[in-house]
């Protein structure tokens, strides 16, 4: 069984396009062959800045002869339909077999599709993943019609077997396959004949190529860290400018540099992102300071003076750079510093627009300091502080350090307030109120960050609500889902009890009172009459209890209800993760209080432990059990049997025994919900489980005697209500 060896050398091709072109240059020549009838042992796809390498073991040299059978017409069907079907099979009429079926005499063709070599097979799929590559951007050069990520020089194809090596038959654009590649572009550029993969590899190492990416990113990291050990200093760890590297270089050489002592002073993130963004650097920090002080690159290749004179030019461009920061830097610590401070970049600001339809960056501003000032309390900050710190959150956008490095900001506007004099609460916030941006970030804990972090969220979720700009599908341009989840994060991690729906009008309120005539005027048409009425007392969040609905006379979908499901939908998301049902979710979103969406995870997690009990799992059974029963009595009798169960007319020691656990469990339970103590009250409830099914087992609900009967579906009726003061079980699958 032969092994097959393909490679496309080509000049180079961009780093981040190398892995995945390597997958598909993988997945397209497999299942090419597999199709034609060539199944294999194993595969494996390589990649480096000037090839893309595919070796294949244990092929077949040949697809196995198959014969096709095929259905035709019927026996006395018109001659020109038999000749067409004759004519699609390449066969004669004598060749057919007429068979019996259901239908009558059917003509069947058996046609032998004899086996074809490897390498005609190899050739074809070949042929057709080159020139149907799915490149993100290719390229034509010459005269030639083929599109390559960059110009395709050669390709190595042969199948190699005990017996040698076979160069496989094949012709694209000029470009003839052989048995040939080439080394390192200056180190060994010679023509490098090879026989197999394992002659590939090891010819190529020794002409300073390093085939394996992996290998790559090892050599580079492993001999990173070690230089920088041996002078008392450690490599800020990068995996994804580590991949980026390895993708630039075909043999690693790792070289350590000098930054100038001028520039030692700036922020080490500054350093480590003018480094990485600009010259693809790694940042050389010393454990004892926490400052940057040198710097690691990868050059492509030795020299006769070890990279001294790579790392003299490196230096020399790098000082270029780092002078443009260090006159950032400066600048904005004189506005920081300066009389009116921060404040002239929050006014800049209002030349900046956030959105069309939301206004700008400055009326943005201020709807956050507002809603972070009513937050406050609820997360335990001051006030004015939360207020001061969602003011000069997003000052440093017009910073130009920020302009430069658009990924730095909210952490320069950390620096700039500590520079203008602001509290350390304050500068936390302006780099902590955009956390968490991902799934693994860590939330903001200090109050002021929170309460920042939550008014930024709530204020883009309401405003883009309101303008009718939702996620739909797979597109989500403005990060909601990443909003929601990080209001989701932000309160249930911090155990904050905060109600959504008033933070959710209180910002729409605020949108109103800028003027933002692009809200969904029909929703608030009312609006002005609402805010009058509306009873605040200390803050938002003790607003009376209002039908939020009634004023949407539209007959639309309330803007609010339709954000907190929106939010529901994440927080399923989020728990799923956690290992908790959507049914056991949906189960407590049916209760009410359904917009703290802390408590709802308590109670959640405490009715998902529970049911992982036996005694949770078939008391669920029984419960269903009895509503069934309930409900069809209901339906049948036309009333509602919720009242007057009576111990006096039980008949049985179960049925007794049901009263007495059903009395015990409500006198646990309703404390318990009151108390928000979900663990306690899902425990009562689920040691009903066992006199339930005594009950079921002993008695028949329906019995002849009617008032008997109505007292034991008024007992389930207690059962049903009972377990759903908990939460809404017959949404509970199973």
């Amino acid at each position: 069984m032969p092994d097959l060896l393909i490679e496309l050398f080509s000049e180079e091709i961009p780093a981040r396009m190398q892995a995945r072109a390597a997958d598909d240059l993988k997945k397209l020549v497999t299942n090419g062959l597999v199709d034609a009838g060539l199944t294999y042992a194993s595969a494996a796809a390589f990649s480096t800045p000037r090839r893309l390498s595919l070796t294949i073991e244990g092929m077949l040299d040949a697809s196995p002869s198959l014969v096709e059978e095929r259905k035709g017409p019927k026996a006395d069907a018109p001659e020109k339909a038999i000749e067409g079907f004759l004519r699609g099979a390449g066969l004669t009429r004598d060749q057919l077999e007429e068979r019996d079926t259901p239908k009558g005499k059917i003509l069947f063709a058996m046609i032998n599709k004899p086996g074809r070599p490897a390498a005609e097979i190899v050739a074809e799929v070949l042929e057709t993943t080159i020139r149907n590559f799915p490149w993100p951007k290719s390229m034509r050069w010459g005269s030639g019609s083929l599109r390559w990520v960059r110009p395709l020089h050669s390709i190595l194809c042969i199948l190699s077997a005990e017996d040698g090596a076979q160069t496989v038959p094949l012709t694209i654009d000029g470009i003839t396959a052989g048995d040939t590649t080439r080394g390192h572009r200056f180190l060994a550029p010679d023509t490098i004949t090879v026989s197999s993969f394992d002659d590939y590899s090891a010819k190529l190492k020794r002409a300073f190529v390093v085939l394996d990416p992996a290998e790559r990113r090892d050599t580079i990291w492993n001999d990173a860290t070690n230089m920088a050990f041996a002078n008392g200093l450690e490599v800020v760890e990068d995996a994804g400018l580590l991949a980026e590297v390895a993708g630039l270089v075909e043999y690693p050489v790792v070289l350590m540099g000098q930054i100038g002592d001028d520039f030692l002073g700036l922020p080490p993130e500054v350093l480590q992102t003018s480094m990485k963004e600009h010259q693809k650097f790694f940042s050389v920090r010393n454990p004892k300071t926490g400052r940057i002080e040198r710097f690691v690159t990868v050059a492509n290749r030795t020299t006769a003076d070890d990279g001294a004179t790579i790392l003299a030019g490196n230096e020399k461009v790098l000082s270029a750079r780092l002078s443009d920061a260090k006159f950032f830097w400066e600048n904005d610590l004189r506005i920081a510093q300066s009389e009116a401070g921060m404040q002239t970049w929050v006014d800049r600001l209002s030349n900046v627009t956030f959105h069309n339809k939301l206004g700008t960056q400055a009326e943005l501003i201020s709807r956050m300091e507002a809603l972070a000032g009513e937050l406050a309390p609820m997360v335990g900050a001051d006030a004015e502080e939360a207020r001061a710190a969602a003011r000069f959150a997003k000052a440093d956008l017009s910073s130009e350090m920020v302009y430069e490095f658009p990924e730095l900001q909210g952490l320069m506007g950390s620096y700039y307030a500590k520079a203008a004099g602001k509290s350390d609460a304050i500068a936390a916030a302006a780099q902590d109120h955009y956390a968490p941006l991902g799934p693994s970030d860590d939330v903001p804990t200090a109050p002021v960050s929170v309460a920042v972090a939550l008014a930024e969220k709530i204020d883009k979720l309401t405003g883009f609500w309101a303008i009718d700009e939702k996620p739909t599908g797979s597109k989500d341009p403005f990060a909601l889902r990443r909003a929601a989840l990080g209001v989701i994060r932000i309160l249930v991690e911090n155990d904050i009890r905060l109600s959504g729906l008033p933070l959710f009008f209180s910002a729409a309120k605020t949108l109103m009172r800028q003027g933002m005539n692009a809200l969904n005027a029909e929703f608030f048409k009312d609006y002005s009459d609402f805010a009058e009425v509306l009873p605040f007392k200390t803050n938002v969040l003790q607003i009376a209890d209002q039908d939020y609905g009634e004023y949407d006379d539209t007959g639309s979908e309330n803007l609010l209800s339709n954000l907190l499901s929106f939010l529901h939908d994440r927080l399923k998301v989020y728990l799923k993760d956690q290992g908790i049902r959507h049914d056991i979710i949906d189960a407590c979103i049916a209760m009410e209080g359904n917009d703290d969406l802390t408590l709802l995870v308590k109670r959640a997690k405490a009715l998902s432990e529970t049911l992982k009990t036996d005694d949770g799992e078939n008391l669920i059974q029984g419960f269903k059990r009895a509503n069934n029963i309930l409900s069809q009595a209901e339906d049948a009798d036309g009333v509602e049997y919720s009242f007057g169960a009576d111990i006096k007319f039980a008949e049985t020691e179960e049925e007794r025994a049901l009263f007495a656990a059903l009395d015990t469990a409500e006198a646990q339970i309703k404390p318990a919900m009151e108390a928000q103590d979900f663990g306690t009250a899902m425990s009562a409830m689920a040691s009903l489980r066992g006199p339930i099914d005594a009950f079921f087992d002993a008695v028949q609900v329906n019995a002849d005697n009617a008032t008997v009967r109505r007292n034991r579906l008024n007992l389930l009726s207690r059962i049903r209500t009972i377990c759903s003061s908990v939460a809404d079980l017959t949404k509970i699958d199973g």
